[in-house]
């Protein structure tokens, strides 16, 4: 049965849903930051090229998305989740025996692919075929909650890491992953009750699932506005974080003071992800990618005048509202334009996308302060993406909620 009020099935779900967002960690950019320095040290390898390695995971990992929508579409994300759970399991255990970049290689493309891509997918999927109630707030709430355990990871990993080795630490995780994801998982709903909405026909039949193919919903502006959307903020996000240091250090910021500011984005990630995601269950998702692309106009322009301080605090902000708002409306867009039908296969395009762009983010930067000498102009061509998708927004005609 789908869960189409606010019941303790509805809370159990979400809260479920953000655990397992949380256990991506292993995967994410965040959690595998405190690996770098040790894997550096312990294989012999350049930064550059470590840098290079995780760049060929994150795409490899990312072009799988779609067809993987695909499968959690045909076999539940319940089975999806069980699966990406031991396979995740499989890579960070294996992880612990790396010996040369080639093979490292080969562990980022697994952890990126399970950690940051599948897991999500499979999280985020379930509860926009299950919960009917205010879906935007439950993707929201378990959006939310998946962003503050993804934040504090890392203190945990670089703990871990001083305890005892990085290869211990990884395969300690494999152990936290089973036993965390896999008991969850056993109590989600099954593939049978996604496939149904719950409400009864006059004869006591299940009304079925409806919605469009991702062959239908790439010729809407609404999909490109999504995916627009997602591309500016993990493009922005990712190369603004990726050289945070020494983007805030030219403006004054000491390494403490830049790094300070991850707090403020968390909390502005936290915040707007619940707010938008809320706004979502009752204004058309234009509205949400307008507050998302505004915040990141905002923190982009900042970039000329921040400075130690309340601007610095607020710059952290606006970079974070922008992030938690697009975990606010992106999902719960695409299913209020396309249906749940294929919503898996449709959110494995718009992931694919948007993690495909974070890969890119921190290079494109780099490039750009080679060429212009600074972060300003790059900075400027890059706001060409916020206001393409603010400009998709107002022109957005996609009607919403037309399919079951």
């Amino acid at each position: 049965m789908s869960f189409s009020k606010m019941s303790i099935g509805w809370f159990a779900l979400v809260l479920s849903g953000g655990v397992l967002l949380a256990m991506t960690a292993p995967g994410q950019t965040a959690g595998l930051s405190p690996f770098t320095d040790p894997l550096i040290d312990d294989l012999g390898v350049t930064r550059t090229a470590i840098s290079f390695s995780y760049l060929i995971g994150t795409l490899t990992g990312a072009l799988t998305m779609p067809y993987f929508g695909k499968l959690i579409d045909r076999t539940g994300s319940k089975t999806a989740i069980i699966a990406v759970a031991v396979g995740l399991a499989a890579v960070l255990y294996t992880a612990g025996f790396v010996s040369d970049i080639f093979n490292l290689t080969a562990i980022y493309v697994g952890l990126r692919f399970f950690g940051q891509g599948a897991l999500t997918l499979a999280a985020t999927t379930l509860i926009a075929k299950t919960v009917l109630h205010r879906p935007g707030l439950a993707l929201g709430v378990s959006g939310a909650i998946g962003a503050a355990g993804v934040s504090i990871a890392p203190v945990g990993f670089e703990r871990l890491i001083a305890f005892t080795d990085f290869r211990t630490a990884f395969q300690i995780e494999a152990f936290l992953v089973l036993a965390v994801v896999i008991p969850i998982a056993i109590f989600l709903p099954g593939k049978a009750k996604e496939v149904a909405k719950d409400e009864f026909t006059e004869t006591g039949t299940l009304i079925a699932v409806t919605g469009m193919g991702i062959t239908e919903a790439r010729k809407t502006i609404g999909f490109w506005m999504i995916a627009v959307a997602m591309i500016s903020v993990g493009l922005v996000s990712t190369a603004f974080g990726f050289h945070l240091i020494s983007i805030l250090g030219n403006r004054g910021f000491s390494a403490l003071e830049a790094a300070a500011t991850f707090i403020p984005q968390t909390v502005g990630s936290l915040v707007l992800a619940i707010v938008v995601g809320a706004l979502m269950d009752r204004f058309h998702p234009r509205l949400g990618v307008i507050i998302a692309m505004l915040s990141l106009v905002i923190s982009m322009t900042m970039l000329f005048i921040v400075e130690p301080g309340f601007l610095g605090l607020v710059f952290g902000f606006l970079v974070g509202s922008s992030q938690g708002a697009m975990k606010g409306v992106d999902t719960v867009a695409l299913v209020q334009y396309f249906g749940r039908a294929h919503i898996g296969e449709i959110r494995g395009w718009a992931h694919s996308i948007g993690l495909i762009s974070t890969s890119a983010g921190p290079i494109l930067l780099s490039l750009g302060l080679d060429v212009f000498g600074n972060y300003y102009i790059p900075s400027l061509i890059l706001l060409a993406l916020p206001i393409a998708a603010i400009t998709l927004a107002l022109i957005d005609k996609t009607p919403r909620d037309r399919f079951v």
